[in-house]
């Protein structure tokens, strides 16, 4: 497989990664990627940048060594209800937002109450993507999930990070991606293979997600990374994105 983006990475930014952007964009580009999405976790995380950060990637140009660069959050998922950590006038000013349950800010529940969180979030027009939906922590009912995500045409992320030894969402991630993955297939919803890097050596990697593709024989027609119209049909380019024209 091809690999021509990655849609979830952290800098320096974030408080416990640790490269920069110029570093990430640069590595990027010298190891074939075309799209490259920022990511910073939301403000509900201890060290994240606060609101003002994400309000102001207008003066930051979208395009970086021969790359698109894109400017976006992880956003936290805060309760059962869906509850999202930026308002709606801050969520205008990003190219694409990534949502996401961490238990530093969310208290895990019942399977009923978790699975509700997710769908109630997949309904938010501004969320593009779901991701690490693979937390043992946090169980859920994966075919609500993959039905949710078709009916509301957003990406359910393969987080290479979260099925890497000695990462805090590694037991059980495995387990709960191999499930998903099967509905994705019954259902043909469309994923998004992200690195979820904190490191630019990370961007991209799917050492630890292709072999478990691999495994299932999930057909490549349902992977985004590999055809960038595919991937902007999920998360499209905003105006001053299109601004930029960048050969690819």
């Amino acid at each position: 497989m091809i690999n021509l983006l990655d849609s979830h990475t952290h800098t320096v930014v974030s408080g416990h990664a640790y490269s920069t952007i110029d570093e990430m964009a640069r590595y990027a580009s010298e190891h074939g990627i075309k799209v490259l999405a920022f990511t910073e976790h939301g403000p509900a995380i201890e060290n994240a940048p606060g609101r003002i950060y994400f309000g102001n990637f207008n003066i930051i140009p979208r395009e970086m060594y021969g790359i698109r660069v894109r400017f976006g959050i992880e956003l936290n998922i805060l309760d059962y209800d869906g509850t999202i950590d930026l308002k709606e006038r801050e969520l205008l000013k990003q190219d694409l937002c990534v949502a996401s349950i961490h238990i530093n800010c969310y208290e895990p529940g019942t399977v009923a109450q978790n699975t509700r969180a997710y769908e109630n979030v997949l309904k938010n027009p501004f969320v593009n993507i779901i991701g690490h939906p693979d937390d043992g922590r946090i169980p859920v009912d994966y075919e609500t999930l993959v039905c949710a995500a078709k009916e509301n045409h957003k990406l359910l992320e393969v987080n290479n990070h979260s099925v890497r030894p000695g990462s805090v969402r590694y037991e059980g991630a495995k387990e709960n991606l191999v499930k998903m993955l099967e509905l994705c297939k019954q259902y043909k919803q469309p994923i998004v293979m992200d690195s979820d890097a904190h490191y630019m050596a990370s961007i991209a990697d799917t050492q630890f997600t292709m072999p478990i593709i691999e495994e299932l024989g999930f057909p490549e027609e349902l992977i985004v990374n590999t055809d960038l119209n595919k991937y902007y049909e999920y998360c499209p380019l905003k105006e001053i994105e299109k601004q930029t024209q960048i050969c690819q």
